[in-house]
């Protein structure tokens, strides 16, 4: 399995190219990411990326968006997904969610925090994320 940075809900700009760099490095007070796995997507230029948070109670991760589609599953815990122009998405343990290609979206903890597996499925060498206004 080949190893990447993966950046669940982070403002943080990072290339999908770039996620080569030890998992350590996607470490944040608040946020703990494992990278499962990432893929090429056959017959094109995009590929999938695969990967674990576990964020602590009670915080905002930060506004941003991705140049793919995001979805993903929450394992344990539960947080409030805010997408611009939609309303608050409640998303608790065995439920998951999507986000559009380009939407702003910031993400709320509950109090048991999140511990969710994320996929996005970018364009090689595009920013997995970007920080939003």
């Amino acid at each position: 399995m080949q190893q990447s940075q993966f950046s669940f809900c982070s403002a943080a700009p990072l290339t999908a190219q770039a996620q080569q760099l030890p998992a350590a490095a996607a470490q944040t007070a608040n946020i703990k990411r494992t990278p499962l796995q990432k893929f090429d997507v056959p017959g094109t230029n995009y590929e999938t990326v695969i990967g674990m948070a576990e964020i602590v109670p009670n915080v905002n991760i930060g506004k941003h968006t991705h140049p793919g589609p995001e979805s993903g599953f929450m394992l344990e815990g539960d947080m409030t997904l805010l997408v611009e122009g939609q309303p608050p998405l409640e998303v608790k343990t065995g439920q998951s969610y999507k986000v559009p290609p380009g939407a702003a979206h910031d993400a709320k903890t509950g109090a048991r925090g999140a511990k969710v597996i994320a996929t996005y499925v970018v364009e090689k060498g595009k920013p997995l994320a970007t920080p939003a206004p």
